[in-house]
């Protein structure tokens, strides 16, 4: 992502289903970096029994320095679920690839993560009436959610 001309990297951590844990927006891709979002993902979510990584050195190093380097995984198609995982926030993150501040992208990543698994159902796993309940409910929830956010806001 491209924040004013500069790169800026989003770092995201998944669970076992592509659930988005935890988003992260940084300047850089080094071990600085990634200590800094391993430390926040682990601190939020505790940590986890294996970490599948891309082959990016700098996860190496923190994971070092952290003393999880043995649950490192790095093999050729494990990280597919995290890279298919982020695929729909790189739709609209194009659109919009001209961010103003790194707090708004920073905004956007978190909010996109948390809707997206509002909303993220295994369609292939499920048949078309059921994922079609399931999807009304969260709608009718997402609905409820915005408008007890309208009445607070009201009120200020």
């Amino acid at each position: 992502m491209k924040v004013n001309g500069e790169r800026h990297y989003p770092w995201w951590a998944f669970d076992h289903e592509g659930e988005v844990l935890e988003s992260f927006v940084t300047r850089t891709r080094d071990k600085k970096a990634a200590l800094k979002f391993l430390r926040k993902a682990m601190r939020k979510n505790g940590r986890p029994q294996t970490i599948i990584t891309d082959r990016l050195r700098s996860y190496g190093a923190a994971l070092k320095e952290l003393g999880a380097l043995a649950r490192q995984e790095t093999w050729r198609w494990l990280n597919n679920r995290a890279e298919n995982s982020h695929l729909p926030f790189r739709r609209p993150g194009r659109v919009m690839q001209r961010f103003r501040r790194m707090r708004s992208l920073q905004m956007f990543v978190s909010v996109h993560a948390s809707v997206t698994n509002h909303f993220s159902l295994e369609c292939s796993l499920i048949s078309r009436a059921h994922f079609k309940l399931n999807r009304s409910a969260a709608l009718a929830e997402w609905h409820q959610l915005l408008a007890g956010e309208e009445q607070s806001v009201g009120r200020s």
